[in-house]
């Protein structure tokens, strides 16, 4: 992306389109951070970015980082949890899912504002509690 978008501009988009981005936001972030933990083969790589991007893990990171977020980051968190048209996949559950959408929500708004530091701050957060967020099953 050449140059950020304003915040009014990013906030333009829906939920579910912040949220389109932010997945791939969100998962070249654990990509890179998995690839950088250990060389390993390419399908013990895959499994450990699995077990991280799932609506599961993604949820209880939101619960983890939430009291870290300001009022106009939460208020896209809530504004993606909230979101409809996106049906629930069968292996998670709802509220997992709407949490999840929120996350990528927020990770989405924030990479089309350039908020690349702020990104990085979240993340940060979310590695470090990784063992107590990959207690709930994927």
């Amino acid at each position: 992306m050449d140059k950020p978008l304003s915040t009014i501009d990013a906030k333009q988009y829906s939920p579910l389109a912040l949220a389109f981005l932010g997945d791939s936001v969100y998962e070249i972030m654990v990509r890179e951070h998995v690839l950088l933990s250990a060389n390993m083969p390419a399908s013990k790589l895959h499994s450990l970015k699995i077990k991280r991007v799932c609506a599961a893990y993604q949820a209880a990171a939101i619960d983890l980082i939430i009291p870290e977020l300001t009022e106009e980051e939460i208020t896209i968190y809530k504004r993606g949890r909230n979101a409809t048209g996106n049906s629930v996949p069968k292996n998670g559950n709802a509220a997992d899912y709407h949490k999840a959408t929120g996350f990528e929500s927020l990770f989405g708004y924030l990479h089309l504002i350039g908020e690349k530091q702020r990104l990085q701050t979240l993340f940060d957060i979310i590695v470090k509690a990784d063992e107590k967020l990959l207690i709930k099953e994927c």
